[in-house]
């Protein structure tokens, strides 16, 4: 051992390490990470080992049971008992277990000799509770058991009756009945824990009137965050939901033996520390867990993270909304581009083109605006789509990327489509030689507004117009009214021009 504790009995002094080393009982003491850290010479004879060749070692590197096909499942059960008592801090006992031990024959020659052990495994704590060792006592029943072996083979399985009559009466099968049980219960608790952690659903076990974390699964974990609230309350575990109403839910179920149940309901999680809460929606069922008499004991928590379909709920709810309206604004704007043109055009002939020419810009815009899911389009990407038709290199565009809002866009589209559409008629773009420059810039970045200039050049000399048209109509109105801004029109002699000062920052507008 390398330490000697000594103890006062009736004013002697007793060598404990001494006595443990002298027992005749094999004992091994481990650490909690199952390394030897001190065996008695019983134990050194019956496994034919050394201290210098054991001590420090992980006891399953020391001892492995071989190479035979029952080995892996002989270490399994041993660590399965050295675990079960570190992790409990209570004893635990193995009845009888098959484990192979090296041996050297006569001959010199090392082989493994199958030996049958009963084993009893107990924790040491020191004075907080803490397991610091493991004391392994093992008895080797290997003579007993090929007895029982025999007697069976020769006389049948009733035969050892007197046998174990003999050292206790059906001691060890009644031992080996037990074992099996224990591991068959095992087993399947095992497999029902493992089927509730890979569980699509979330699944936690409430324990007590104040709701102690007993059980949860990983569905459960992620929910809150991957927080470990194992042995806590639902109130010191997950402070952001008191007030919310779900522990009052648990309180009522533990009180009534009620039930119940919520759909899509909202639940606040600080998922990390000093992070605002976040939103999360689930359908979920607490129900009582009660003993063997019939007292509830707890509360079972079941249920699914619907947070992704309710908020795809909502995105379609808002989507159809806005569809709704963007599709009333669209005909309104139809409506209004019909009358506008008729206003201008008697001849049935020359409506439908100019109607017809308008529609079609709007569709462009619409265009645009699909490919982006109508979260807005690229000032210049506007202006080409509108320009592109009258030549790329007769309408110069420059100016940075400038984002419009789907209100914007639309109705820039529009202006565009009107300035386009007058100098291909009476402007710049009417003659070969004919150019159109524009230039765009934005100040301010905290109240963005947008300045755009649109220049002529090299068209035949401008005649202002005897009376507004349509065109100059809709781009002073889709200026002023829709886009909040101001616009300057400007028929110099030596070409058309106009100046346009709008806000980015309107808000959300129509």
């Amino acid at each position: 051992m390398g330490l000697k504790h000594l103890a006062d009995l009736d004013g002697g002094a007793v060598d404990l390490a001494g006595a443990f080393n002298a027992s005749p009982n094999p004992y091994v003491l481990l650490t909690p990470d199952l390394r030897i850290a001190g065996a008695n010479q019983a134990y050194l004879d019956v496994t034919a080992s050394t201290r210098e060749a054991i001590i420090g070692r992980p006891l399953f590197a020391a001892f492995d049971s071989g190479p035979g096909e029952s080995a892996p499942e002989n270490v399994r059960q041993v660590k399965a008992s050295l675990e079960k008592a570190r992790d409990s801090g209570q004893r635990d006992h193995l009845a009888l277990v098959r484990f192979s031990i090296a041996r050297t024959t006569s001959a010199g020659a090392s082989v493994m000799e199958e030996r049958f052990w009963s084993a009893t495994h107990t924790p040491i704590l020191n004075a907080e509770g803490e397991v610091i060792w493991l004391l392994q006592h093992t008895t080797d029943i290997t003579e007993l058991e090929r007895l029982r072996q025999r007697i069976e083979t020769t006389h049948g399985a009733s035969s050892t009756s007197a046998l174990d009559a003999m050292i206790g009466g059906n001691v060890l099968e009644r031992a080996r009945i037990v074992q099996e049980d224990n591991l068959r219960l095992a087993n399947e608790r095992n497999r029902l824990v493992d089927m509730f952690m890979q569980a699509p659903g979330f699944v936690a076990v409430l324990a007590g009137p104040d709701h102690v974390f007993q059980f949860y699964n990983d569905a459960y974990r992620r929910l809150i965050g991957h927080r470990d609230v194992e042995g806590r309350t639902v109130a010191e575990a997950l402070p952001e939901v008191t007030g919310q109403g779900y522990i009052d839910m648990l309180d009522s179920v533990f009180e009534t033996g009620e039930s119940v149940q919520g759909q899509a309901s909202l639940v606040q999680f600080q998922r990390s520390p000093g992070e605002a809460p976040n939103s999360a929606y689930v359908d979920f069922v607490y129900q009582p867990i009660r003993d063997s008499d019939g007292r509830i004991v707890g509360v079972f928590v079941q249920g699914h993270d619907v947070t992704d379909a309710v908020e795809a709920t909502q995105r379609q709810k808002l989507m159809i909304d806005e569809l709704n309206h963007r599709v009333k604004n669209t005909l309104a704007t139809v409506q209004s581009i019909a009358v506008q043109t008729a206003r201008s055009h008697v001849d049935p002939r020359t409506f439908a083109e100019g109607f017809q020419a308008r529609l079609l810009a709007l569709s462009h815009t619409h265009d645009l605006l699909t490919r982006s899911h109508w979260e807005g389009a690229d000032l210049g990407a506007v202006f080409k789509h509108e320009t592109e038709a009258h030549g790329a290199y007769r309408v110069t565009l420059n100016g940075l990327p400038v984002a419009l809002d789907p209100a914007a866009a639309l109705s820039l589209g529009m202006v565009f489509h009107e300035l386009a559409t007058n100098a291909a008629k009476y402007g710049a773009l009417s003659t070969p030689e004919g150019r159109v420059l524009v230039d765009w810039f934005v100040t301010d970045q905290n109240r963005p507004v947008l300045h755009l200039s649109w220049r002529e050049t090299g068209g035949p000399p401008v005649v202002a117009p005897a009376r507004r048209g349509f065109g100059s109509r809709l781009i002073e109105r889709n200026i002023h009214h829709d886009l909040a801004g101001e616009v300057k029109l400007d028929y110099a002699s030596d070409g058309f021009s106009a100046d346009f000062s709008i806000p980015l920052d309107r808000g959300t507008h129509s």
